[in-house]
């Protein structure tokens, strides 16, 4: 937050003006100002000077939003603030890559800098409402898919088939290549990424630029999307090849992300994997044994960085040839 802002700029996206100090808005709130900045800094948002007018009227709504979540005993206080980190981190990177967006919009129409305060003005007229109708929107759906998916399961740990691909080369790739032709690079492999993992009945964990996580409940689903994976970049002429490392088994759930051994193995045997091939753990091999859509096949035992030696499996479709 800063109020130096002689552009406009924060208030034509906040919708509102700026009146209060960190201290009214906390006494409007009912609670002191170190409990409030709690709060903030669990969304993102750093300490201001005490005299510093930043905030509006939503600030003190949101603020009375958290404290009363505790009172009404909707959540304790610590599982408040894990949701406001939550919150804060999505909609930080959110916010990034549709300001990211907006610059690009701008320069394709050949926007001066002179001329770009007015421009990301008139924008945000036409931009906040309806993308805060698509951010809620979008945010109830996932809720109601991932409250039926959790309502009847042990949260200390759930079984699932955890799958990591990554580019091969990518960091030396980023060297010889420009920045924007990095960044479409980018963009390609997450969209096309993102529609594989999704259209094949899995679900996105994450994804890093070069890399992307994503698990699914069966095993069929997620060698169905690591071999999708592998086909649909390998179409592209510009996109490196991509390797795959799979494992089954329980994974811990916690604040949107998977952590635990199965995770962490998944994760090293995509490093192991040749470019091109998946390379799957024991347990997710025997899942798959019978499955008539895929051939396994055994390669010697590897020393997995962390977890020892293991003899994984390579996974490829049924009736391939190999070449």
């Amino acid at each position: 937050m800063t109020h130096e802002d002689p552009d406009g700029l924060a208030e034509a996206f906040l919708r509102e003006p700026r009146r209060y100090t960190s201290h009214q808005v906390a006494h409007m709130a009912g609670v002191p100002v170190y409990r409030a900045r709690r709060f903030w800094r669990a969304l993102g948002f750093p300490n201001v000077a005490d005299d510093a007018v930043e905030f509006t009227d939503s600030d003190v709504e949101a603020l009375k939003t958290l404290i009363g979540m505790v009172t009404d005993g909707v959540y304790d206080e610590e599982h408040v603030l894990l949701t406001a980190r939550s919150l804060g981190r999505a909609t930080a990177r959110l916010a990034e890559s549709q300001a990211q967006l907006g610059v690009e919009t701008l320069d394709q129409a050949g926007v001066p800098l002179s001329e770009r305060a007015r421009a990301w003005r008139r924008r945000a007229d036409r931009v906040v409402p309806p993308l805060a109708r698509l951010l809620v929107y979008s945010w109830q759906r996932q809720l109601a898919a991932a409250a039926g998916r959790m309502v009847d399961q042990d949260h200390t740990a759930t079984r699932l088939a955890v799958g990591f691909a990554d580019l091969v080369g990518f960091t030396r790739l980023s060297r010889q290549i420009t920045e924007r032709e990095l960044a479409e690079l980018v963009d390609q492999f997450e969209g096309r990424s993102a529609d594989v993992v999704t259209s094949s009945g899995g679900r996105v964990v994450k994804t890093l630029g070069d890399s992307v996580l994503f698990v699914s409940g069966k095993a069929h689903e997620t060698a169905e999307i690591g071999l999708r994976l592998i086909e649909t970049h390998a179409k592209a002429r510009s996109m490196p090849q991509l390797r795959v490392g799979m494992a089954a088994g329980p994974v811990v759930w916690r604040m949107g992300d998977v952590f635990g051994t199965t995770v962490n193995l998944a994760s090293r045997l995509t490093a192991l994997a040749n470019p091109g091939t998946i390379l799957a753990d024991p347990e997710m091999a025997e899942e798959l044994e019978g499955d008539r859509a895929f051939e396994l096949r055994p390669v010697n035992r590897l020393s997995v960085r962390g977890l020892g030696e293991l003899a994984p499996f390579t996974i490829v479709r049924a009736g391939r040839t190999t070449t």
